[in-house]
């Protein structure tokens, strides 16, 4: 009998992911293409081995939780380059320490106002682009740690151009350090967080909501 192998496992997982952000990129219509992710997604939560839940949180598993799906929270952003940006290292754990840096800012009108995130680069070898941000659902209706919304790293992409990125917050998903402690996830800085509340993408049951259900 074959043993498994961690590293296939996980190299399988973001090849399902990677498909799974293509088959939402070639739908005509975003909330058909969002309603194949949140199956794609649930999926691969239930089933695989590399699923963030535990063993005992699969086998009680049965859906993720999202607000509804609004067109509003689809938007274009333009990405305005950083030459000189911040370069930082974050903490993870057992996989040791990952350095970033600052490669620009993503401007975007959401709900009638202007709004910006900085757009993060993995340092080192193929580098990978990132975009986290936390709301004012964050710790409330979201992971208080806040979620990812563009992970090149992870396939995580749903559509750029030389210039810009298609920002659809209703694919917002929280880290997998949301769903068990022996993940550790790198999070969004103070710089991310967005004045408004972002109802939309994947929500977070917290622990006392789970105890009064």
């Amino acid at each position: 009998m074959l043993t498994s192998v961690p590293e296939l496992e996980l190299a399988h997982w973001r090849r399902r992911v990677t498909e799974l952000y293509a088959r939402v990129r070639s739908s005509p219509d975003p909330q058909q293409g969002h309603d194949r992710f949140r199956e794609g997604r649930d999926a691969l939560f239930r089933d695989h081995p590399q699923s963030p839940l535990s063993a005992a949180g699969r086998s009680a598993f049965s859906a993720l939780d999202y607000f509804a799906y609004d067109s509003a929270y689809r938007v274009l952003g333009a990405v305005h380059p950083e030459p000189n940006g911040e370069r930082f290292e974050l903490d993870l754990g057992d996989d040791g320490r990952a350095g970033f840096c600052t490669v620009g800012w993503v401007r975007f009108q959401l709900l009638g106002r202007t709004c910006s995130l900085n757009l993060f680069q993995l340092q080192g070898y193929a580098g990978g682009l990132w975009l986290p941000f936390s709301d004012r659902t964050s710790g409330h209706e979201s992971y208080v740690g806040g979620r990812y919304l563009y992970d090149t790293i992870k396939g995580a992409d749903l559509g750029a151009g030389p210039s810009g990125l298609v920002l659809d917050f209703n694919f917002a998903y929280n880290p997998s350090c949301s769903y068990d402690a022996r993940w550790i996830c790198p999070l969004p800085s103070t710089q991310n967080r967005l004045p408004l509340e972002v109802r939309a993408g994947e929500r977070w049951v917290t622990e006392q909501k789970k105890k009064r259900a």
